[in-house]
């Protein structure tokens, strides 16, 4: 029966026409599309981190000719959680917030306009120096998570096109 069971499941596998995204490796047609895409700076220091990912991420070293354009704005912010009985900030959370848009760069035409966020907590220990090096990991780590679900839907746009 459990035979019978996993051929009839491999056999309807290539019925529901799945189709890997990346199909074609570096050569394939979002692989592609994901190199022609341009950023353009991004200000401030989260700015600078989640640019050099995304260019990281897409793979556009090389190429002088985009067809589309990233446009990114970001919103970093910094905020104490609990407050101890002497006014202490003992956690805090870092909240960086996206909002792109795909731009075909011969229309002008946006073809996605969407925002990401992701957060992170933060424990205030009593060396300023400790807090400050979780701050800036923090930043690292969200600057790399945003980045990532940016290209994965600018892939998906460029998979539909």
């Amino acid at each position: 029966m459990r035979i019978f069971l996993a051929l009839s499941v491999a056999l309807a596998l290539p019925a529901c026409s799945l189709s890997p995204m990346y199909a074609g490796g570096g050569s394939g047609a979002v692989a592609q599309g994901l190199a022609a895409v341009d950023v353009p700076p991004i200000q401030g220091k989260a700015g600078w981190l989640v640019r050099n990912a995304l260019s990281d991420k897409l793979g556009a070293a090389g190429v002088s000719d985009f067809r589309y354009r990233l446009d990114v704005r970001l919103d970093d912010s910094l905020e104490g959680l609990a407050v101890l009985a002497d006014d202490t900030v003992s956690r805090e959370r870092r909240t960086l917030r996206a909002r792109y848009q795909l731009v075909d760069a011969a229309t002008g035409e946006i073809l996605l306009d969407a925002t990401e966020g992701a957060d992170a907590g933060i424990d205030v220990v009593s060396s300023e120096y400790a807090t400050i090096a979780a701050e800036n990991t923090a930043l690292e780590n969200l600057s790399r998570e945003i980045a990532d679900r940016i290209v994965t839907r600018v892939a998906l746009t460029l998979r539909d096109r």
